[in-house]
């Protein structure tokens, strides 16, 4: 299943590092990649933000993927391979940590922006800057309406000159009930950010979950200013 996503937000923007999946040996951004890291004691865990201390490999599959790697000792095996000697465990439930601590990131950082004055939510309000081309960056809850979904879809176009195109807004992995929690405001269903640089950083744990979540293909790159080429070589384990 693919996600519809926002335009790419800009371009020439720099490369990031690249790492490379240990259970699939793909190459790929640090930024569209999991890392797992490992603490003092040996116990693997997930560093949804990739900024924990010390040692740490990087895993570029879905949640279903992880399950099947730890159920079969795969991803045991490549934690050998990449840390020889180390006495490491795996928790069981090593997936669902994951999941909740990249929707844990995303739902932060859509927090982080809504203080920062750049958010907009409400239908009417986000028609109208989206018409007026203010609109950066538009998503939707998983569960709003096609027709709200189309109509702020159209002014967005309009207001970026892209009618006619297929461009249209995120469609989260987060319902209206979720969404309204994290940001303390009652029924949000819809959400828009004004400044690219917001949006940049949104992107960014949005991409990292949807790929985890197994919500576009695995191959996509494509998530706002986290493109990068997916061939070139890049270290198993970072610091």
């Amino acid at each position: 299943m693919r996600i519809p996503h926002n335009e790419p937000l800009a371009s020439g923007i720099s490369e990031q590092p690249e790492r490379r999946c240990i259970l699939t040996g793909d190459h790929g951004s640090r930024d569209d990649l999991l890392r797992l890291a490992i603490s003092p004691d040996g116990l693997v865990l997930p560093d949804a933000l990739a900024r924990a201390p010390g040692r740490g490999a990087w895993i570029g599959v879905s949640r279903t993927d992880l399950e099947t790697a730890i159920a079969k000792g795969k991803l045991k095996g490549a934690l050998a391979r990449a840390f020889k000697g180390a006495d490491l465990t795996i928790p069981d439930d090593l997936a669902e940590r994951a999941e909740v601590a990249l929707r844990r990131a995303f739902t932060d950082r859509l927090g982080l922006e809504l203080k920062s004055g750049r958010m907009l939510t409400g239908s009417d309000r986000i028609a109208e800057n989206a018409r007026s081309g203010k609109v950066a960056w538009l998503a939707h809850a998983s569960d709003a309406s096609d027709d709200g979904n189309r109509k702020l879809d159209q002014a967005w176009r309009v207001g970026r000159d892209l009618e006619g195109s297929r461009a249209t807004g995120v469609t989260l992995p987060l319902d209206r009930a979720a969404l309204s929690v994290a940001l303390g405001r009652d029924n949000v269903v819809h959400l828009a950010l004004t400044d690219p640089a917001s949006a940049a950083r949104i992107e960014l744990p949005l991409g990292r979950l949807l790929r985890f979540l197994g919500l576009v293909e695995t191959n996509e790159q494509d998530m706002g200013t986290a493109a990068t080429d997916p061939d070139a070589a890049a270290p198993v384990a970072t610091t």
